[in-house]
């Protein structure tokens, strides 16, 4: 039996190290110029375009985007996640956390700097899974900005907390894949050059080896958008979308397939790792984004002559508390991006699951509670929080639920006090 006051868990309650290595989250200084000269870019450039964002379709803001995108060029940093080989900019995994926390400020930032879901997960794949001729006709124009991408994995009728199962099948028919079901929740297929489909090839097998991820041209024959799905009551257009896609007989060649076939599961986790790490630094973002207007009304708002809103107690404990819960949640993504850093996504698979529900939840609290400061104008589009409200919910349930990343912890710490 193990002592009262022994670790059976493998994550240190007190991290202060990791196989003997100090952690040192401080920011050099080149990359702290860095972030302050993409904050002020993101201010002058990207906030102004947010309105437009708010009351026009998507497609009628593309022109000013690209204007931006080849400003962001002359920065040397599009598309920063990716290698200089294959013509990114090349940051590291904890560089490009602190880029993206300063990009989550406003819901253009990451598809001007071409860091967005799902492209930017669709980018790590085809890097790491991509053959050369896929890479060269794939990889290299997505890393340009010139294509876009989408990833067809979630089903309606079956659970997305199960990714191992689903109907969505691929037939090999000569030299030929042939797929056939139906996927929702294919975010940007609106607009998109290629899908990567996660598909059953293997029924028989394992159910972590049946499935097999695919690339899909989006022009094949049988490749079609059924709907835009309308959530929180916005359909969306172009890249913010998220669509239902019917896969009828489509048929591409064998060479597609990416990776081993019956890899699509380990493929799938390779991405979504690291992708986590990606979505809670930009969710940061929005909750400092959220967290200066929160301040801003608490200071500027009267309630009456000479008494502003900020006198209140209840408005300076959520100033307070969400002060230390964003501070938290900021320490805990680092430490995970820290970890993959050194020992590799499977090592930090914990910490991974710990700061998706942790951080999703600090999100809407903030979220909720700078809202709530503005009154009825937080309800409107005259602000960025009615946006940050409906679709960060969401937050709480893509790459996996909360209730399974908690239970996922909870079931490694129970091992350890042997309860199998």
């Amino acid at each position: 039996m193990r002592g009262r006051h022994s670790l059976p868990y493998a994550i240190d309650p007190i991290p202060i190290a990791l196989a003997g290595a100090l952690m040192d989250f401080s920011i050099p200084q080149p990359l702290q110029e860095t972030l302050k000269s993409v904050r002020k870019f993101l201010i002058d450039e990207v906030y102004p375009l947010e309105r437009d964002l708010l009351a026009r379709p998507f497609r009628e803001l593309l022109p000013a985007l690209a204007a931006r995108r080849d400003k962001v060029r002359e920065l040397a940093l599009f598309t920063p996640q990716v290698s200089k080989e294959y013509g990114g900019a090349g940051l590291k995994f904890m560089e490009h956390a602190l880029l993206s926390e300063e990009l989550g400020r406003t819901p253009l930032g990451h598809f001007v700097f071409n860091c967005q879901a799902p492209d930017a997960g669709n980018m790590e794949i085809l890097q790491e899974f991509g053959t050369p001729e896929q890479k060269e006709t794939w990889l290299k124009p997505l890393v340009a900005g010139k294509i876009r991408s989408c990833f067809s994995m979630t089903e309606p009728g079956f659970p997305g907390s199960n990714p191992v199962w689903m109907n969505t099948t691929a037939v090999l028919e000569g030299d030929s894949w042939v797929i056939n079901g139906r996927k929702w929740f294919t975010s940007s297929a609106d607009g998109a050059r290629f899908a990567i489909a996660m598909v059953v090839t293997n029924p028989q097998a394992d159910p972590h080896a049946r499935a097999s991820q695919i690339i899909v041209p989006c022009d094949t024959p049988g490749f079609k958008i059924v709907r835009n799905i309308s959530v929180m009551g916005h359909a969306g257009d172009d890249w913010p979308s998220h669509s239902e896609v019917s896969y009828e007989n489509v048929r591409v060649p064998k060479k597609n397939l990416l990776g081993r076939q019956g890899a699509g599961f380990e493929i799938a986790q390779a991405r979504l790792g690291p992708g986590r790490i990606h979505h809670c630094m930009r969710w940061m973002g929005i909750c400092e984004r959220s967290f200066d207007l929160l301040c801003e009304r608490a200071a500027r708002r009267d309630l009456a002559p000479d008494d502003k809103l900020g006198t209140r107690q209840t408005i300076q404990n959520w100033i307070a508390e969400s002060r230390a819960e964003i501070n938290a949640a900021r320490l805990m993504v680092l430490k995970a991006a820290w970890t993959i850093d050194r020992e590799g996504t499977k090592a930090a698979r914990d910490e991974i699951s710990l700061i998706k529900f942790f951080a999703a939840g600090v999100l809407m609290k903030v979220i909720d509670r700078a809202l709530q400061a503005h009154g009825a104008l937080g309800m409107t589009d005259d602000t960025i929080l009615a946006y940050y409200y409906r679709h960060e919910r969401a937050a709480r349930i893509y790459d996996g639920p909360d209730e399974v990343h908690k239970s996922t912890v909870a079931r490694r710490i129970l091992r350890g006090y042997g309860l199998a």
